[in-house]
């Protein structure tokens, strides 16, 4: 950290003035402690001096002697200042709303600063903030063992540690685990790396009953049964950890007070079980569970639950939603489990997020309904086994959703497995559906002239009777340059578009303008969005075949 004189410190320490208003409550609570009464009288000619609060008033080296004393700094262009007496508790406060580099400096200058320094309540040891780039792996280690062993342990609510693919320092993080974490703390977040087994023994009994946030990523971890109850842990991250699906059971067993868990790429887990028990968790994220095969989550009052990235899941059984707000899945048949399942285990879903790699079979038309759902995003990434995706079936959610109010539709497929409404097949199938009455904003990205795309469309248009908005965009939607908002193209231009594309493109323009264009109601805009026309960005695009 870099040295600063006094006058950057005192310029630094005049900028806490809304925290002042805090120490002020604070100060107004001990109004028998002396020269408390002198300090309320000064404080508001305090804060709106520029030049209040020098650090010769604030970061002194020696304690106050008296209520109030003197001080100059020499120059007579200045006055001289009163300096107020204030205990060493309200000291300690002001020095913990500062930024732990402010703080850290601040304790170089005093005493008083120094003392509280070692109970100074939030560490955040990065190499970023406590090296410069030229500073050597050896000067960041003697830092951070400088800084842990002498914090006395008290007071210290929050420590954030980076030491990822730093094994080097690995001997030494037990006993500044031991040294740091103690009865009080409320978040712990570590960066380590796999080969590192975090101790159980950090998780004492006072520690258990103060953490409220567990972090943990690139570490190895393994509770076992006699870890004893984590009575005030809301908050669990395993990013990149290495613990088994009955480690974890075990883990959560043990956290009745949980309320947000978030799992993310931890191989090991085959099966991920939610125990009933958590009754507070209403946040649950699970992300990149490459091995993950069988989920069964028993937790009762989720409100909303993400899970993605576990493509070889083959059971996945969620219980009764009653409470699910909002729900996320990605993975393999997505769609077709969507309309199959959740409208009955969650009856009062409102926002639904859909990605599907594969679907196994088209999704039935089923008499359970969405009665909440207000917001559908689907994102369609591969066809059925046989067949390429029949999009005309995901009506099945219009017609399964009548509180519906939007509708975004994202299509990544080979526009050459699908049969075009130009290839003189069978005429388009246009079902009469019932009015939907909520239906107001739709967007498809990726359009094409697939004959089921444009079927869907047509129905859409022709049942929603409050649309308001068609967005239709015949790209994919990613690497667009901003040219349509009045700005060229010299700083970012579009992704590659092949020549099949920019025609499958043009294919899809004439649909809309065919088959779409009338059916939209004059209260609706239409949007039709095409691949940039800027030169530049077409003379960066290849001309090989689709991708």
């Amino acid at each position: 950290m870099e040295d600063l004189s006094v006058e950057e410190l005192a310029s630094n320490l005049s900028t806490y003035k809304d925290q002042l208003r805090e120490v002020k409550k604070l100060i107004k609570e001990k109004k028998d402690d002396p020269g408390i009464s002198e300090y309320l009288d000064m404080e508001k000619e305090l804060q709106e001096s520029t030049t209040g609060m020098q650090c010769e008033q604030t970061l002194d080296r020696s304690e106050p002697r008296a209520s109030c004393q003197r001080d100059g700094d020499g120059d007579s262009r200045h006055e001289e200042t009163w300096i107020p007496y204030l205990p060493e508790d309200i000291w300690r406060h002001i020095h913990s709303l500062m930024p732990m580099d402010a703080a850290a400096r601040a304790a170089c200058l005093s005493r008083t600063f120094l003392n509280s320094w070692r109970c100074y309540p939030r560490l955040d040891l990065d190499p970023g903030t406590l090296c410069s780039k030229k500073t050597d792996e050896k000067h960041f280690r003697c830092r951070v063992d400088s800084i842990l062993r002498n914090h006395s342990g008290i007071g210290l609510k929050i420590l954030k540690l980076n030491l990822w693919l730093r094994k080097s320092y690995f001997p030494y993080l037990d006993s500044w685990l031991q040294a740091a974490v103690t009865p009080g703390i409320e978040e712990l977040t570590l960066w380590l790396c796999e080969e590192y087994n975090f101790p159980c023994s950090v998780l004492s009994d006072g520690v258990r009953d103060s953490v409220r946030s567990l972090q943990l990523i690139f570490c190895t971890f393994r509770p076992k049964s006699e870890l004893g109850l984590l009575r005030s842990l809301t908050r669990l991250s395993l990013c990149y950890v290495r613990i088994t699906g009955e480690e974890l059971e075990c883990l959560l067993s043990n956290s009745l007070a949980l309320e947000h868990l978030d799992i993310d790429s931890c191989k090991e887990i085959v099966l991920l079980k939610i125990p009933s028990v958590l009754q507070q968790l209403s946040y649950l994220r699970v992300l990149g569970l490459e091995n993950l095969q069988v989920v069964e989550n028993n937790a009762p009052n989720l409100s909303r639950f993400f899970l993605g990235g576990v493509e070889k899941v083959k059971k996945l059984s969620l219980g009764g939603q009653k409470m699910m707000k909002v729900f996320t899945l990605c993975c393999r048949n997505a769609v077709s489990y969507a309309l199959a399942e959740l409208p009955s285990i969650m009856p009062n879903l409102e926002y639904l997020y859909l990605c599907s790699t594969s679907e196994v079979h088209t999704p039935p038309m089923l008499p359970t309904k969405f009665l909440n759902l207000k917001y559908l995003f689907i994102q369609i990434c591969g066809g059925t086994i046989s067949q390429p995706y029949d999009y005309f079936s995901l009506v099945s959610f219009l017609d399964a959703s009548p509180s519906l109010e939007t509708w975004c539709l994202h299509v990544h497929q080979d526009r050459r497995l699908h049969e075009s409404v130009f290839g003189g097949g069978s005429a388009l199938h246009l079902r009469q559906l019932p009015e939907h009455l909520k239906l107001k904003s739709v967007e498809i990205t990726g359009f094409r002239s697939a004959k089921t795309l444009v079927e869907l469309t047509c129905c859409i248009v022709k049942s929603a009777v409050s649309l308001e908005r068609l967005t239709l965009n015949t790209f994919d939607g990613y690497g667009r340059c901003l040219r349509e908002n009045n700005r060229d193209c010299r700083d970012f231009m579009c992704g590659p578009i092949s020549k099949a594309e920019l025609e499958e493109a043009s294919r899809a323009v004439v649909a809309i303008t065919r088959y779409i264009e009338d059916l939209v109601p004059p209260t609706a805009k239409l949007t039709v969005l095409e691949p940039c026309p800027c030169p530049r960005c077409r003379r960066s695009t290849p001309v090989s075949s689709a991708r």
